[in-house]
């Protein structure tokens, strides 16, 4: 009797779970942004999600959760109920920050992938008042001059973060990083000449190097930009295995029904389809990347992994 019970039990779930998903969505959905106000990583999934709400039929609200590299409000949604009215906008420092902070570390299966929305190259950029014309010359001098070359970031474990860390020792040279609370001050002292070099996303230093602010010398792609059919990547400049990229994800918390995933990944792609909004990214530097749930949670997976190994030989740490 008991066991009949207990199976009965299992079927109305079962029979409430998929209910639910075939009305999903009938309300509203809290999308969390673990990143603050104007940042790229607030920018770029506010872009899709004005879209995304309509093509859903439901308001997405927005909550920037700022803080430990994005660990607070990822921890948040890991630990929401999973009915598909919660949202998690990270970025590729979602496979960074849980080295750097470990006491808030978390597995990855608690997030459940749903859809990639693209992802941009980083360039480097080096004050006009440095002499330096290619990398060659970069590196040739930091070498010369050991312990006299900074680099700026927009904080401990953030992407450029990473990306210049994986140059710097790729390259074989010394360099001291220096954080910054955003992008606007790291730019500032790249302009003023106070730091030597910045990996600053393509879309923020593209203006700067067209009007010929900074000098650009490498992207840290696999490919050349588009827009910077003149700068070579890290490979063509000679230093191998360091490339590097910062994607725009969307997840949701573990154990959110497939039903609900699948359709969210559909209505997404959809917009991320439209010319329209691929121009609009497109002015953020973001190129779309359309890439399955699955996919995307092996591309963590790796990630993971190989942050994990920059971080420990670069002595990363809070």
């Amino acid at each position: 009797m008991r066991q009949f019970a207990k199976l009965i039990l299992v079927l109305t779930t079962l029979f409430a779970t998929s209910a639910h998903a075939d009305e999903w969505p009938a309300h509203l959905i809290k999308a969390t942004i673990p990143f603050g106000a104007g940042s790229a990583a607030d920018v770029v999934p506010r872009v899709v999600f004005d879209r995304l709400a309509a093509e859903l039929g439901q308001p997405i609200i927005i909550e920037n959760r700022a803080g430990a590299g994005g660990m607070l409000g990822t921890l948040q949604v890991t630990k929401a109920e999973p009915d598909g009215y919660t949202l998690l906008a990270n970025s590729s420092a979602l496979t960074i920050a849980p080295a750097i902070f470990s006491s808030m570390a978390f597995d990855a299966k608690e997030l459940a992938s749903v859809l990639m929305i693209g992802s941009s190259a980083n360039v480097m950029i080096v004050p006009n008042s440095r002499p330096w014309k290619t990398l060659a010359d970069f590196i040739a001098d930091a070498k010369a001059k050991p312990g006299t070359i900074s680099f700026g970031s927009v904080g401990i474990g953030s992407a450029v973060h990473i990306s210049s860390e994986k140059f710097r020792l790729a390259a074989g040279i010394e360099a001291s990083h220096v954080p910054y609370r955003g992008g606007a001050e790291v730019i500032t002292d790249i302009l003023g000449g106070r730091i030597d070099f910045y990996f600053c996303p393509v879309a923020t230093a593209l203006p700067l190097i067209k009007e010929g602010k900074v000098r650009a010398l490498v992207v840290s792609t696999a490919s050349r930009v588009p827009d910077l059919p003149d700068v070579p990547t890290l490979a063509e400049a000679g230093i191998k295995n360091a490339e590097s990229e910062i994607w725009f994800g969307v997840f949701m918390p573990a154990k959110t029904p497939v039903t609900i995933i699948e359709k969210f990944h559909a209505a997404g792609q959809r917009v991320l389809d439209d010319p329209a909004m691929q121009a609009s990214l497109k002015k953020l530097g973001i190129e779309t990347r359309p890439m399955k749930p699955a996919e995307i949670d092996e591309l963590v997976r790796q990630e993971t992994a190989s942050n994990l190994e920059i971080i420990k030989a670069a002595d990363i740490h809070q």
